[in-house]
């Protein structure tokens, strides 16, 4: 995995959100705090919840902005929140968060391989429980190399 793409400062597996919407504020903050994103991109992640949730099972959503917030993305990145008392997601309960920002139209696939992968029980269980930012980088290996190949410009 490209260590730029998901790092361990990306990671947070003690976070609280009162809200769905404060949960995906707070992806978005982590996306900022490591320099992957403009501020403009948080807004873009609101607006993809509002218009369709982002919860894929298990506890798991896929926070990521719009389209139109591809051009306040400065890099590729993963960011992975864990909020251990969960938060209510229009009636869901999450407890983990993989936000995304993704230049191009390769974030389709990965969110569909990311959703794949988080609903298999084993490693959506494995996510909620990881207690070191290792463990979390273990898991998505797979997806953020995922990424980072679909996102390679075509020769």
């Amino acid at each position: 995995m490209d260590d730029n793409l998901l790092t361990p400062d990306a990671i947070r597996l003690d976070e609280q959100a009162s809200t769905r919407e404060d949960a995906v504020r707070r992806c978005g903050a982590v996306l900022v705090e490591i320099g992957a994103v403009d501020p403009a991109y948080v807004t873009t992640m609101l607006d993809r919840e509002r218009s369709i949730s982002t919860y894929v099972g298990e506890g798991v959503a896929i926070p990521h902005g719009t389209s139109g917030g591809r051009t306040a993305i400065r890099r590729d990145a993963l960011a992975v929140l864990r909020f251990p008392a969960g938060v209510d997601w229009g009636g869901d309960r999450v407890t983990v968060c993989v936000a995304i920002a993704a230049q191009g139209d390769g974030h389709v696939d990965l969110l569909a391989e990311l959703a794949e992968i988080l609903l298999d029980p084993d490693r959506a269980r494995a996510l909620r429980e990881a207690d070191h930012p290792e463990q979390v980088r273990r898991l998505l290996s797979g997806a953020a190399v995922d990424l980072q190949t679909r996102e390679e410009p075509a020769a």
